[in-house]
């Protein structure tokens, strides 16, 4: 009689497992999963490209950099990461990757005006996705304990 018993309750804890945990932590791996990617996508939309004139020993050339936008001033300006930069005069200074965006660092600073950067344009399709990942942080959360 006990393994009869043994075996039914091993048969209905079976049955809890692999049609209501199992799925529900796959779930919750999926959901995670794919908000780290949404997460990914919307850092693209906060990047953007300046442009500065510079001048040494008589020489200048326009300066360009691509920056991805950090935090923003109540005065107008944007602490930004400098992800790269180069010279549209090639022969005006000849420094690479590491070197050329501590210089840019140097010369630039932290923060740059928000009215001279060229935002990269964000399509609706950010907007929409930036919705229902926050629709899903709202409606998920308290359901299933995703953190």
């Amino acid at each position: 009689m006990a393994f009869v018993f043994a075996f039914i309750l091993a048969a209905f804890l079976g049955y809890i497992y692999g049609h209501r945990i199992r799925p529900n932590l796959k779930l919750q791996k999926a959901l995670r999963d794919f908000q780290s990617r949404a997460a990914a996508i919307l850092e693209d939309e906060k990047k953007g490209v300046y442009k500065t004139i510079v001048t040494d020993n008589q020489k200048s050339s326009e300066l360009v950099v691509e920056v991805k936008e950090l935090a923003v001033t109540q005065g107008g300006q944007v602490k930004v990461e400098y992800l790269s930069a180069y010279y549209k005069n090639p022969v005006f200074r000849t420094r690479k990757k590491a070197e050329m965006l501590q210089e840019v660092y140097d010369l630039l600073g932290e923060y740059l005006p928000k009215n001279e950067i060229e935002w990269y344009e964000v399509n609706g399709r950010h907007a929409n996705l930036k919705e229902f990942v926050k629709e899903l942080d709202t409606e998920q959360k308290p359901h299933i304990g995703i953190n």
